[in-house]
């Protein structure tokens, strides 16, 4: 049930992992939305790095809004925020989008500052991607904070904060694991077959990815597949956005659900390791490949063994791997 506007008063932080692929990401976006959105906010803060995310989210808190700088390069011009004078009575906009860090390639952020105040004192809502950038010429916080990295932060900010620039630097330096536990996921299932791989899903834990496949275990040498992905990792190979299905590891193309949010090269990935064995959640009736990246990365796996020991059991090498 969603908050009342009263409850959400006393709203400090909620975090949810960043989840993998478009189609996750709307998902939270309507939850995000659904939980703590009042219709009496005003300005929406988003702050995080590009190809974070935080374009999708939007679209999943607000279907149908057109945003000012869409994936597909489909710009909005001239911006509709800067138009308001122009757009008036029944069919005029509620809900305003733009995204700082590109509009201040074109205007002002003092212009784009007072015309954020103009809507707002005529009782429209805004939603400002980058809001940190912002916030100086506007002398005020948002309504709603939400900063993306490998975590999605969600705050209601009062006169004491947080700050927008506090919510960046947590998500700027988490960020990077997300990257590298993506790619890192991706290499895994380049290496499964191809039945294995059409049937994985994905699920999230902290410094790390989660590939599971419902009601039998997948055909799989766990260490094999850690040493192959290490070996790519070594070799530095590019990984490229190729399109919205689809990244290039190395060249070749592999099936992706969220292709933008990738490190540009394995290079990039440290300390990835793999459970080495597979483990069953009994609840839900699918085999588990956890996998972790960054430095803690052997410590991170062992805290996951002992957090799920009470609901799940370990799997020795069903295939006898």
């Amino acid at each position: 049930m969603p908050f009342s506007h009263k409850m959400q008063k006393s709203h400090m932080f909620s975090t949810f992992y960043a989840p993998r692929g478009r189609k996750r990401i709307y998902e939270l976006g309507m939850q995000i939305a659904q939980l703590y959105l009042s219709p009496f906010d005003q300005i929406i803060g988003v702050v995080g790095e590009a190809g974070s995310g935080k374009s999708a989210l939007i679209k999943g808190m607000f279907p149908g809004l057109e945003l000012t700088n869409d994936d597909d390069g489909v710009n909005v011009r001239p911006l509709p925020l800067l138009e308001q004078d122009e757009e008036t009575g029944f069919f005029s906009p509620h809900t305003y989008h733009l995204d700082i860090r590109f509009e201040m390639g074109f205007t002002s952020a003092p212009v784009l500052a007072e015309a954020i105040l103009k809507a707002v004192h005529r009782g429209k809502r805004v939603i400002v991607e980058h809001f940190d950038m912002i916030v100086p010429f506007l002398n005020r916080n948002a309504n709603l904070l939400i900063g993306v990295g490998e975590e999605i932060l969600v705050t209601r900010p009062n006169l004491f904060g947080p700050e927008p620039s506090e919510i960046y630097d947590i998500v700027h330096k988490s960020l990077p694991y997300r990257l590298m536990a993506h790619t890192a996921e991706d290499l895994i299932e380049h290496f499964l077959s191809y039945e294995d791989m059409k049937r994985a899903e994905h699920d999230d834990i902290n410094h790390g990815f989660i590939l599971s496949f419902k009601d039998r275990a997948p055909k799989v040498d766990l260490e094999e597949l850690e040493r192959k992905a290490n070996e790519l990792i070594a070799q530095k190979v590019p990984v490229c956005y190729l399109d919205e299905g689809h990244v290039t590891i190395g060249g070749k193309p592999h099936a992706c659900t969220g292709p933008r949010t990738h490190v540009s090269s394995t290079g990039e990935i440290i300390g990835f390791r793999l459970l080495k064995y597979l483990i069953y959640d009994s609840e839900n009736k699918r085999y588990l490949i956890v996998g972790c990246i960054g430095e803690d990365s052997e410590e991170n796996l062992r805290n996951v063994t002992k957090l799920n020991v009470a609901k799940m059991s370990k799997v020795e090498h069903p295939y006898g791997f």
